[in-house]
């Protein structure tokens, strides 16, 4: 899975209709380049790639001022389809590595609130799983014979693991108590910006 796929065809979404350049400076408004890696080249080549595979329909050309020209790009009933998988995906799965996930909270408020919060609480599960093994790993490393300062490790996954945990807690808890204007808010679809005095 890629982060700067989820994030291009979230951002066509968002749109509607959008080019290259659109797409690009969205995701630098929100950091991506830093939290996802997601660089210039790998926004055009995932504009070109998802096209060729009929996840966007280019739409329209448009003069470049200085430049090539600017192609418009929208999202396909295969591309939403695409869309949903990736975020739910990414939303859910322990598996899923933190640029995925970043991505996915990014975009998180194109879904009904119902639905983030069943696919938060599968990864909470998961984690809270996660949180109980490292702690036997660091109780059970002793009696393998291993030198101490392996232990460290263990606590470390403990500790990032035990963090994570109170992130996700505390966000599913505000999520459930209506915070973030959500895709089935009454009122609001996804791209519109939320109502005044919301997030």
């Amino acid at each position: 899975m890629s982060a700067t796929r989820l994030l291009v065809l979230g951002v066509v979404r968002m749109y509607g209709r959008a080019h290259g350049y659109q797409v690009r400076r969205e995701l630098l408004t929100w950091s991506a380049d830093k939290w996802a890696n997601v660089q210039p080249g790998s926004i055009y080549h995932a504009l070109k790639k998802m096209t060729a595979e009929g996840l966007l329909d280019q739409v329209d050309v448009e003069p470049g001022d200085a430049g090539p020209d600017r192609v418009a790009y929208r999202v396909t009933a295969d591309g939403d389809r695409e869309f949903h998988l990736l975020l739910g995906t990414a939303l859910a799965d322990p598996e899923v590595g933190h640029p995925e996930l970043s991505a996915a909270i990014s975009l998180m408020t194109a879904l009904p609130r119902k639905r983030v919060i069943g696919m938060l609480n599968q990864r909470l599960v998961h984690l809270e799983a996660e949180v109980r093994r490292a702690g036997l790993l660091i109780e059970e490393g002793s009696e393998w014979g291993q030198p101490a300062h392996i232990a460290e490790l263990f606590g470390l996954w403990a500790q990032i693991s035990a963090a994570s945990l109170d992130w996700l807690r505390n966000l599913i808890t505000r999520l459930e108590a209506g915070e973030y204007v959500m895709a089935d808010d009454p009122g609001r679809a996804f791209g519109e910006p939320p109502p005044e005095g919301t997030k």
